[in-house]
């Protein structure tokens, strides 16, 4: 057999407390928090030391978490470009589905979001938008449309 389910994304922050602020106001809920060390953790990570801060949102409907990381030690590595744009290899955004894109757009600029674009039509369907978040993660929205006809 494959696989069950996603069970979350993890991405690594170098803020906490600015990532989930934002995430909350994105409309994610605190799940859980601790802080994560032991052998175990540097087994499976390939490094010596690891203390870090999780934090586990969960989305409203309970099906989809997203970790926020934040390495006590070893430091951190930037990433190179700082703000890679949306055509660099690798995970690049997680896209959410929102009631009111502008409407959350406007709230999490309040949180450092930045636009990277446009928001976008997607033929009749999705309003589309790129923002970078905490630690320059993208973050995809789409806002279906309500006249939309889907398949």
């Amino acid at each position: 057999m494959g696989i069950q389910q996603m069970h979350h994304v993890s991405v690594v922050v170098d803020d906490l407390d600015a990532a989930k602020g934002f995430f909350t106001e994105l409309g994610m809920e605190l799940e859980d928090e601790m802080p994560v060390h032991g052998p175990w953790v540097d087994r499976i990570n390939g490094l010596d030391g690891v203390r870090v801060d999780i934090a586990m949102m969960r989305t409203p409907d309970g099906h989809s978490r997203l970790e926020l990381t934040r390495f006590r030690s070893p430091a951190l590595t930037a990433a190179e470009p700082g703000n890679a744009p949306p055509n660099t290899l690798g995970l690049r955004s997680v896209m959410f589905a929102v009631d009111d894109l502008r409407d959350v757009l406007a709230r999490l600029r309040a949180h450092g979001g930045e636009l990277i674009g446009e928001v976008v039509p997607y033929e009749d369907i999705y309003l589309l938008c790129y923002v970078r978040g905490p630690g320059g993660i993208i973050v995809a929205l789409a806002e279906p449309l309500k006249d939309a006809v889907r398949p």
